[in-house]
């Protein structure tokens, strides 16, 4: 399986703080049965700053680091970026790194609480460079869960979103488990992944979550949601089916 982020470069956000760190979740990971994992550190998000140039550096010493002692996991480029302005100038300067480094998917994380008004042309502008962003753990957004047509909005227009594996499965609450199977159910989510920050209480689900889905949503949607993060690492087109409104009176058991 392929993880497209995870925070186990070490020593560089709220991830692994040492390469020994970094080498128990590389083993739980394939533990999980992960082969390929991206490595996504945060940057521009008010406590971190992980530029494009130095993750590559650190992404080939980690890789080095797995091959000596020969465990089976392959950690590709990528980057959280927290949601500003000059983002696309931030891709022109080559300070944001796109995932897999020669892709043109752009992880694009909101604040926890809040989504900006200006993230509906930042994205239009993203596309036309010929950019393609996805929106990082929706899920999780305070706003998009009370304003689901938003989400329906970006995506619509263009935007992918990526789910956690550990809202899926319920690790963040029975309310983020049944937005993130609503987005799912709607068309709103194209892809899974851990957000992995440790090997304790962030660690591997893909396995569950994966499992989860197919319980839920069958055998078609698992091989849709693992075939588009391969289509992520080669930068090939996401499979995708039209989206659809979640409706208002389906939420209301959520803040009941």
């Amino acid at each position: 399986m392929i993880d497209i982020h995870s925070h186990i470069l070490p020593g560089v956000d709220d991830g692994a703080q040492t390469i020994e760190e970094s080498m128990k979740m590389a083993e739980a990971a394939v533990a999980d049965g992960i082969d390929t994992i991206i490595a996504t550190p945060h940057h521009k998000n008010g406590s971190f700053d992980n530029y494009k140039h130095d993750i590559i550096i650190q992404v080939g010493e980690l890789n080095r680091q797995l091959q000596q002692r020969n465990i089976p996991l392959e950690v590709l480029p990528g980057q959280e970026t927290r949601v500003y302005g000059e983002l696309l100038n931030g891709l022109e300067t080559n300070d944001i790194l796109p995932i897999n480094e020669k892709t043109n998917y752009v992880f694009v994380e909101f604040p926890s609480g809040s989504v900006p008004k200006y993230a509906s042309q930042l994205f239009f502008d993203l596309q036309m460079a010929e950019y393609q962003p996805i929106i990082v753990h929706p899920e999780r957004n305070k706003q998009l869960i009370e304003q689901p047509d938003l989400i329906y909005s970006f995506v619509k227009r263009g935007a992918f979103t990526q789910l956690t594996a550990g809202s899926v499965c319920g690790h963040f609450g029975r309310k983020i488990k049944k937005f993130s199977h609503q987005l799912i159910e709607h068309n709103l989510a194209h892809l899974i992944a851990t957000d992995a920050h440790n090997t304790s209480a962030r660690g591997f689900c893909l396995t569950d979550a994966y499992g989860e889905v197919r319980k839920e949503f069958g055998l078609d949607m698992v091989y849709l949601l693992s075939e588009n993060a391969e289509a992520v690492v080669n930068g090939k087109v996401l499979g995708a089916e039209p989206p659809e409104h979640i409706k208002k009176v389906k939420l209301f058991g959520l803040f009941g």
